[in-house]
């Protein structure tokens, strides 16, 4: 008798929710190696063993205005999505983050009887909180990567987990920043600044002006600074190159890389860096940072209406205090950038607070992540019949 594959359904929205869900698919076929995943991922998903259905370029857009400008297909593809799971069942469905995505997809399922997780709680705790309501109908579990959220979901009555951030698991508590230049070619006692504008398309057109203009500035301070500016893909990499082709900046000491965030992170001496999951990255890897962030302003003045608190970096949200600079849309202009910057980075007694900051930071989230979230998914699947 042929052993039946359990089949789990998954949707990651973006480069992050890639790195998550590849991290758990592994984690999981190693408790369960007859697991086939079928869904929505990135390259690292699909190296993980998983079977595409979509693309997963077409969800990563961000921004009421975006979205709206993709609306029909997204739609679309859910539609699509929800009518696949629903004629050929999976065991359970993950949603790995992508909430706005995943949420009316987690519904309809688990209105069907199938069970559904999302792994990445919805960010209830800085805006949307009315959303807790419609996760409770729409997922059977949350599994949470920040400590602080568990507590809003219990009271909501909703099943939750503790799983920390895979991030703390994999990047080292005590970065090798001299071999990480040596291995760079880049002298120790040069002044670096990393930037880093986004993985969506959309973030770096709306960035990479601001970042060019920002590094011409720093320059005119420190004559032999060097940027390191990575960039995840041949279109954002596109759009940097003909921004610095606008701003009439292709002599400047910019090297744009391929890919090596966390590499060009370790490396600077300073990282300006776009709000997102590369934020706590930067914290994780102990460097001091200023986060902007711009997009469309209906996109801001919507988000701003209903955001809960002050801060818009993960760091600052995790530590509960501006601990690194924050300049978004108006505010982010190159001015202001270079001043918050170079504030920093001159700054040798605030770099030091900041390292032991982010030190108490990486202990708090490395929890063994994707073992804890493996485990808290393994009581859904069907239990293992061994052929006779």
């Amino acid at each position: 008798m042929q052993q039946k594959k359990i089949v789990i359904g998954i949707v990651a929205g973006e480069a992050s929710g890639d790195m998550l869900g590849s991290h758990l698919m592994t984690a999981l076929k190693e408790a369960r190696p007859d697991i086939h995943f079928v869904g929505i991922g990135g390259p690292k998903m699909q190296s993980a063993g998983m079977e595409v259905l979509f693309p997963m370029e077409k969800l990563a857009v961000r921004g009421y205005v975006e979205v709206l400008r993709h609306y029909r297909e997204i739609v679309g593809i859910r539609s699509k999505l929800r009518a696949h799971f629903l004629g050929n069942r999976p065991d359970l469905f993950i949603g790995v983050d992508a909430p706005d995505f995943n949420l009316d997809l987690e519904l309809a399922l688990k209105t069907s009887g199938i069970p559904t997780i999302q792994y990445v709680s919805p960010s209830i705790w800085a805006w949307r909180g009315e959303r807790i309501h419609k996760i409770g109908r729409a997922v059977s579990r949350v599994l949470a990567l920040f400590p602080h959220e568990p507590k809003l979901y219990r009271q909501a009555g909703i099943a939750v987990d503790y799983v920390g951030h895979p991030l703390a698991d994999m990047l080292p508590e005590f970065p090798k920043r001299a071999e990480m230049r040596e291995t760079m070619r880049i002298p120790l006692h040069a002044k670096v600044f990393a930037f880093l504008p986004g993985s969506r398309q959309s973030e770096v057109k709306y960035l990479a002006h601001t970042y060019i203009e920002t590094a011409k500035l720093v320059l005119q301070q420190i004559p032999d600074a060097r940027f390191l500016v990575p960039l995840v893909s041949r279109e954002t990499r596109g759009i940097f190159e003909q921004a610095l082709y606008d701003c009439d900046a292709e002599q400047l000491p910019i090297t744009l890389l391929f890919g090596h965030a966390q590499d060009a992170m370790i490396a600077a001496d300073g990282v300006l860096v776009a709000s997102g999951t590369a934020t706590l990255e930067c914290a994780l890897l102990k460097r001091p940072m200023v986060i902007t962030y711009r997009m469309p302003a209906f996109s801001w003045w919507m988000i701003k209406r209903k955001r809960y608190q002050p801060y818009f970096g993960l760091p600052n949200i995790l530590c509960e205090r501006f601990v690194v600079p924050e300049l978004i849309q108006e505010d982010a202009t190159p001015e202001n950038l270079t001043q918050a910057l170079l504030n920093l980075v001159n700054n040798g007694e605030a770099v030091v607070q900041l390292e032991e900051t982010f030190h108490e930071l990486h202990r708090t989230l490395r929890q063994d992540t994707a073992q804890k979230a493996a485990a808290a998914i393994l009581p859904y699947l069907p239990l293992c019949i061994k052929p006779s």
